[in-house]
């Protein structure tokens, strides 16, 4: 009897992976209406520019809205996720520069580069694996860089008791954000004016470095798999779980941020957009219905010659867990976000 073959589609292991490959799968993403609804309807972000088009099209000049950033964060990553799709979870992102502003009906085109690997150190009872440092470069139909950073996927080995002497430093990722870059990135034509006169309420001259805050309305997880789809974010652990290390499925990291900042724009309302994000750290696992809780701090202020100015948010959230989840407990950290956001 014949045997019918079958070519596996799959994503890689650790083993595969090398420094300096490039992935280039995914398909450009043409932002709509569409999604600009479902991220509203999913997180409830109340950042005024994305919701209104009138505002939108007097501050940028612009006819179409302004998208959400992190609804353009999460799409540029879910177009990286084929390198990623066994993802055990994701550590950290580093650099994220907002360079070109997005607006609905703009295309982005991500390009994946491996820029560093190091296994982890081995474990008893432990299946080997290893941490890949991904460079990511996003450009719209224009050839314009949109966002260019760094994420950190934790991926399982092939074998389970692989040494792949994979041991890089993670030099190429700056400590730091080069500031003249994030100011450079703020949109120089914005009339950040309109939103002071028109716009009750707090606006960058009213915030104070080191001031802190605790959003009270908390949020429930959910509608997490089909977010995943929608960014086409292909690892099999936020909509399998069988392909899970929890047993469970585990919510993508992006939910959480969204979530974080659609907390952030309860009190902030007159924030303008977020720019750049210094540091984001997944300090634990999040699990359909767990509910988050933000607390932030303003950290530091910037003036900008033109008006306004940059606010340096730093954001914990936190996860109250039911029973039945894999690490039941309350307050959990899930979270800790340091972000610049712009104010008019």
């Amino acid at each position: 009897m014949a045997t019918e073959s079958r070519i596996e589609i799959s994503s890689p292991y650790f083993e595969d992976l090398s420094i300096g490959q490039v992935f280039t799968d995914a398909p450009a993403v043409t932002l709509t209406a569409g999604h600009a609804a479902i991220h509203t309807a999913v997180f409830g972000e109340r950042l005024r520019l994305p919701l209104d088009a009138e505002l939108s099209r007097a501050v940028t000049g612009r006819d179409k809205a302004l998208v959400s950033p992190n609804l353009v964060c999460n799409v540029a990553i879910g177009q990286t996720t084929f390198a990623s799709g066994r993802v055990l979870g994701n550590l950290f992102y580093r650099g994220l520069v907002l360079e070109k502003p997005v607006f609905i009906g703009d295309t982005l085109r991500t390009t994946t580069t491996i820029a560093a690997l190091r296994q982890n150190r081995p474990k008893p009872g432990r299946a080997a694996s290893g941490m890949a440092v991904f460079k990511m470069h996003v450009e719209n139909q224009r050839g314009e860089t949109v966002l260019d950073f760094w994420r950190c996927p934790m991926l399982p080995c092939r074998d389970p008791k692989a040494d792949t002497g994979h041991g890089d430093a993670f030099d190429a990722i700056a400590d730091e954000l080069d500031m003249a870059r994030v100011i450079a990135a703020v949109p120089s034509e914005w009339k950040l004016d309109l939103v002071r006169e028109s716009l009750p309420g707090k606006h960058f001259a009213d915030i104070e470095s080191g001031s802190a805050y605790r959003v009270m309305g908390r949020d429930t997880v959910t509608s997490a798999p089909e977010i995943t789809r929608m960014t086409l974010n292909v690892a099999a652990t936020h909509t399998d779980a069988t392909a899970s290390a929890y047993g469970k499925r585990l919510v993508y990291g992006g939910h959480t941020i969204s979530i974080a900042l659609a907390q952030i724009s309860r009190a902030f309302p007159n924030l303008v957009t977020v720019i750049a994000w210094r540091s984001c750290d997944h300090t634990s696992p999040v699990f359909e219905g767990d509910i988050l809780a933000t607390e932030f701090t303003v950290e530091a202020t910037h003036e900008l010659p033109g008006g306004g100015g940059l606010i340096d948010l730093r954001a914990l959230v936190y996860a109250d867990r039911g029973p039945s989840a894999p690490e039941p407990g309350e307050h959990v950290a899930v979270l800790d976000w340091r972000l610049l956001a712009l104010m008019a």
